[in-house]
């Protein structure tokens, strides 16, 4: 079980400089926490706000829990694979999480979400602004749900599937890994690995490559 007290007075770093981290540090200072410094692998990217900008990940400057700042679920799981080291999970105080989940590291419950009584999250999971996970749900690592969406009780989501903004799902659906519903879709049916799903209902339209593409970290590339 994770509350919201956890952030309290605690420092943190980012990894990844993108408009997702300035979120996340909004989220930690809200909790009387702090953010002590940021990494980024973007050659181009000099410096971040008013933090420490530490530059390229430093395993030497990994003094305090690090959270990866980076929307994007393929890249934030191939950092994590690389890091594997001492990560802090966050809850904005304006959330409304029930004392009965479960959320595992890595994690970040965004201002106005709602994560009702017996749902598990898993690890570096983005419960994002607003968006609301009913009773019973489990969210596998690496998910994305996006701002305002609402996934009905008993609902399961795969690892590192993304839930587009004001998606609605409804009970008992389960969504496979790596899939991508998008914005304002309304699923009433199972979602299989791999599947872009869009519409109201929602419908399938492909399916995406089963391979990790994580060249944007090799080359700088921006990211959110």
């Amino acid at each position: 079980m994770t509350l919201g007290m956890e952030t309290k007075n605690k420092q943190y770093l980012l990894y990844g400089g993108s408009g997702h981290a300035k979120v996340i540090a909004e989220c930690i200072a809200a909790s009387q926490g702090i953010v002590e410094g940021i990494f980024d692998d973007n050659p181009d990217l000099k410096s971040f706000g008013d933090f420490p900008f530490f530059g390229c990940y430093q395993k030497e400057k990994h003094r305090f829990p690090l959270v990866v700042s980076i929307g994007d679920n393929l890249i934030r799981k191939k950092i994590v694979k690389n890091v594997k080291y001492l990560f802090g999970t966050i809850i904005h105080p304006s959330a409304c999480v029930s004392p009965n989940v479960e959320i595992g590291e890595g994690s970040v419950i965004f201002h106005n979400s709602i994560l009702q009584v017996d749902s598990r999250i898993g690890k570096h999971v983005i419960l994002n602004s607003g968006a609301s996970v009913d009773h019973e749900c489990v969210l596998g690592d690496f998910v994305h749900i996006s701002p305002q969406a609402t996934l009905c009780g008993n609902v399961v989501v795969g690892e590192g599937t993304h839930i587009g903004a004001n998606a609605v799902v409804i009970p008992y659906i389960t969504i496979g890994k790596w899939a991508t519903i998008g914005a304002g879709a309304v699923i009433i049916h199972d979602v299989p690995d791999f599947a872009i799903v869009v519409g109201n209902p929602g419908k399938l339209i492909k399916f995406k490559e089963p391979v990790c593409n994580t060249s944007c970290l090799k080359s700088g590339k921006k990211r959110q």
